[in-house]
């Protein structure tokens, strides 16, 4: 297990694979090492005994924990240095990435393809060119600091703002070409970035962040821009991702991961599964539409998520297209085979892909299934009816191999249909291919089916991450609401930083003055105007309401101008309770004395409005009710006992509830149809529901949880080893 970075090290030290091997792995893959050799107080600290607990050895948990904690602070304090930096600066920190990491590209290839056992190294070269070479290309000339746009007309000024750390978890199945991508694009925003690898890619991930934490520096960055968690633990991702110094999460991994980033409270990237339909329409180049498809398929043996799933031909010329199929390396699965190959495909407990097949070349997948294929074979083939999609038809899902369905359907209208059940069953808002000469008939495929990327006469998975196309080229492709995701783009510099924007008047605003009469009944209860409050007090406060030594009440009720503007004093409130009391004969003592009634009112001019003088007086009328109600005596008399019930005969018992019937697997089409019909889903903790299916039934409220087990269902033949989980 590689050596915790001590506390206080440097950020620009990454062990690449353990401490014994550090100075060599370094000048191995970083260019820089022999400018920026580790210093040897960071290698003794590394070499002595860890500084944490004894607890915390044992405890991988607490580890990963710690470590991301401290890589968080570190690329927060970074970023903070870093967002100062002018754009010249920021495009030569990048530049330099971007060349350290092509220059190493080879030899991350072969690191990734020895630690994961996934693809091949020529395919992983490619496309660790493509996280360099070309991301670089594409965000070489963006503006990220400073003022984007000027609006003169509209008085409108845009500047970009960083987001500050972005959390980036890297998949195994991609590794290297993921964690060059993820780099570039947010050092180009200004931002700083934690790299969290799948454990199962650890080394060469770290690896990858090396040579780009020793270029940036030798550039001029500050130390802690890049970190890379060495110990990655499904705990640590998680405090990672929840860390005050981060300010956005890219999350590609498994659904798991993916939804714990958009549960972690964060702003957050995440992607969606891809089950990428093909199809090859009537007027189509049959022989380069197969070469496109299964250059797609093979690319990486399959690893990319934007890959093609099933191959979807148009009756006329399916036969062609076959034969062109078997001449380009495919070999046909027969229909025994088709059930051997989709035992071992998928895992039945989790419905993700094999890990032991991920990744794999046609032959050995072929192995592992028990199938004998010619050595020369390239892809495996599984001709299934277009009925045949969902959960009981495995190769029909999404295969990250050498795998692919095949459908033939009679037209354009039943090929979209198609497609759209295929990418319901799990790549929705993801990819999707057509190979035509038909201009109206790609219009019309492309705005019909459900994926927010369309390649036309190109591979899927070339088209999709803007190898073949002019799309962004981008390893985290957003799949937009309809996969659970915050948007559908190409994920690049732009997604990361956001934009303020500086708005200058355009049009005066009209200054209102609400007339006195209009005023709210709270604003009567003012301070009492300025000229007389400047007045030396006296001893007997004067009364600032004309009349009222008449009739108090009668006077402040009428809303003389007096009562609407001063708050009204003591004297006052004593003559309305003193008439209040006259006029309700209410003795007062030997003190008392009588006023007269109010002429012409029947209450004393006591009616409720709203001036002060009605709210006292109804205030004083309040008080002197209770208190009379409260002298009332009490009645001693018992109360008298209720009456008995009658006895009314038993309900009639009620008719049994109808046998609940929990679903074993819950994919979209299944919610739909429910939705259709007005029905529930009946799901219990063992129900597997596919993550596009559990987003539509939630917000349907189609689901109804229950503790009861779903009915049984026969496993395959080799299902009771299939045990492992991908997060692919």
């Amino acid at each position: 297990m590689p050596a915790l970075r001590p506390r206080g090290a440097s950020a620009s030290w990454l062990p690449c694979t353990s401490s014994r091997d550090l100075t060599n792995t370094s000048k191995r893959f970083c260019p820089a090492a022999a400018s920026h050799p580790p210093q040897r107080s960071d290698i003794a600290s590394a070499l002595q005994p860890n500084r944490y607990s004894a607890l915390s050895l044992r405890d991988s948990d607490l580890i990963s924990i710690q470590e991301a904690r401290e890589l968080a602070a570190r690329a927060a304090e970074a970023q903070r240095k870093f967002a100062k930096f002018s754009q010249e600066q920021v495009d030569a920190v990048v530049d330099a990435c971007a060349q350290a990491a092509t220059d190493a590209g080879e030899q991350l290839a072969r690191a990734a393809v020895e630690e994961t056992g996934y693809g091949n190294v020529p395919d992983k070269i490619i496309k660790n060119r493509l996280g360099s070479v070309d991301v670089h290309r594409a965000i070489r000339g963006m503006r990220t600091v400073g003022i984007l746009r000027e609006d003169k007309e509209k008085g409108i000024l845009e500047v970009a703002t960083p987001v500050g750390v972005v959390a980036a978890i890297i998949p195994s199945t991609n590794p290297t070409s993921t964690a060059i991508y993820k780099t570039l694009i947010s050092l180009k925003a200004r931002n700083a970035i934690v790299l969290s690898p799948h454990p199962t890619a650890t080394r060469c991930i770290c690896q990858a962040a090396s040579v780009m934490s020793h270029a940036a520096l030798r550039a001029g960055a500050p130390e802690g821009l890049i970190g890379c968690m060495e110990h990655t633990t499904l705990q640590g991702t998680q405090e990672l991702m929840r860390h005050r110094g981060v300010g956005v999460i890219l999350a590609t991994g498994g659904t798991g991961l993916v939804r714990a980033a958009y549960s972690s409270g964060k702003p957050a990237y995440g992607v969606g599964p891809g089950n990428v339909p093909a199809y090859i329409e009537r007027t189509a180049g049959v022989r380069k539409a197969v070469a496109d498809i299964i250059a797609g398929k093979t690319f990486d043996y399959g690893t990319i998520c934007s890959a093609e799933q099933a191959i979807v031909a148009e009756e006329t010329i399916c036969d062609l297209a076959l034969e062109e199929c078997r001449r380009q390396g495919a070999y046909f699965l027969s229909p025994d085979e088709i059930r051997k190959l989709g035992a071992v495909v998928i895992q039945p407990g989790t419905f993700t892909p094999n890990t032991k097949i991920v990744g794999r070349p046609a032959t050995m997948v072929a192995e592992i299934a028990g199938i004998a294929v010619p050595p020369s074979t390239r892809v495996l083939i599984a001709r299934l009816d277009p009925a045949q999609v969902g959960r009981e038809h495995p190769l029909s899902a999404e295969k990250l191999s050498t795998i692919l369905a095949f459908y033939s359907v009679p037209n354009l209208a039943a090929a979209i249909e198609l497609c759209t059940r295929l990418l319901q069953f799990g790549g929705l808002g993801h990819t999707i291919a057509i190979h035509s000469q038909n201009e109206a008939a790609i219009r019309e495929f492309g705005q019909a089916v459900p994926a927010f990327r369309v390649c036309v006469n190109t591979s899927a998975v070339h088209g999709s991450i803007g190898y073949s196309t002019n799309l962004f080229p981008a390893m985290t492709l957003g799949c937009g609401a309809l996969g659970g995701n915050i948007t559908s783009d190409n994920i690049g510099p732009q997604h990361l930083m956001n934009i303020k924007r500086i708005a200058w008047s355009s049009r005066a605003i009209e200054h209102r003055t609400i007339p006195a009469d209009q005023r709210l009944a709270g604003e009567a209860f003012t301070p009492v105007q300025a000229a007389a409050s400047s007045k030396p007090p006296s001893a007997e406060p004067a009364i600032a309401v004309a009349g009222v030594a008449a009739n108090p009440a009668a006077a402040m009720a009428a809303g003389s101008p007096g009562a609407a503007s001063t708050l009204p004093d003591r004297a006052l409130i004593a003559r309305v309770v003193e008439h209040y009391m006259a006029e309700h004969g209410i003795p007062r003592g030997a003190a008392a004395q009588a006023a007269s009634p109010a002429p012409g009112a029947e209450d004393g001019g006591l009616k409720p409005a709203s001036t002060p003088a009605s709210a006292a007086a109804e205030i004083v009328a309040r008080v002197f009710r209770d208190k009379a109600a409260a002298a009332t005596p009490r009645s001693t008399i018992a109360p008298t006992p209720p009456a008995k019930p009658e006895a009314r005969p038993a309900p009639e018992p009620r008719p049994l509830s109808p046998a609940v019937t929990v679903s074993p697997f819950v994919s979209e089409t299944d919610v739909r149809q429910a939705i259709t019909r007005q029905q529930k889903i009946f799901i219990g903790p063992k129900t597997i529901v596919t993550p596009s299916a559990r987003d539509l039934g939630v917000a349907h409220e189609i689901f109804v949880e229950t503790d009861l087990a779903p009915a049984p269902t026969k496993p395959g033949p080799a299902s009771g080893a299939l045990t492992s989980r991908l997060d692919y």
